[in-house]
């Protein structure tokens, strides 16, 4: 039985249904869903036809991947100094002035995040005033890659 001759016979059980039983609001809603999954079964679909978006280019017939799309998009860079896991509790009693102990030792190299993963490590340094990073060690393309496998 195909899936179109299955919801018509739903459709069609759904009414006869409802119509046995006419008089009730819940058995209208029965009966538009009986009418609603006929109808569904009788409509006729047709399959979209989508282009080749993938152009041919001089480079003897290769698909030649074009980064300039790439360039503008935004991402969110992140330091991170450390972590810590606090109770509740704990977390509850925290008051201006108070201080958290972070799982890193002080001089220790500051995590750089893009968008969540890890892409190199540095330290903090001030440049007219504001805060910045000095990256010492960048982890390579292929490191990030078996990561993410």
């Amino acid at each position: 039985m195909s899936e179109q001759d299955d919801l018509s016979a739903w459709g069609d059980a759904l009414a006869e249904q409802a119509e046995a039983e006419a008089g009730d609001d819940a058995n209208d809603d029965a009966l538009d869903w009986g009418d609603a999954l006929t109808q569904q079964a009788n409509a006729n679909a047709t399959k979209a036809s989508l282009e080749d978006l993938g152009g041919s280019n001089s480079s003897g017939g290769k698909n030649k991947v074009d980064l300039d799309v790439l360039l503008d998009v935004p991402v969110t860079l992140q330091l991170e100094i450390g972590r810590a896991k606090v109770s509740i509790r704990n977390l509850l009693s925290y008051t201006q002035g108070s201080v958290v102990e972070m799982d890193r030792l002080a001089g220790e190299p500051l995590d750089l995040l893009v968008n969540g993963t890890l892409i190199a490590h540095g330290e903090v340094v001030v440049i007219n005033d504001k805060f910045g990073v000095r990256l010492t060690d960048v982890v390579s393309p292929q490191e990030r890659i078996r990561k993410l496998k």
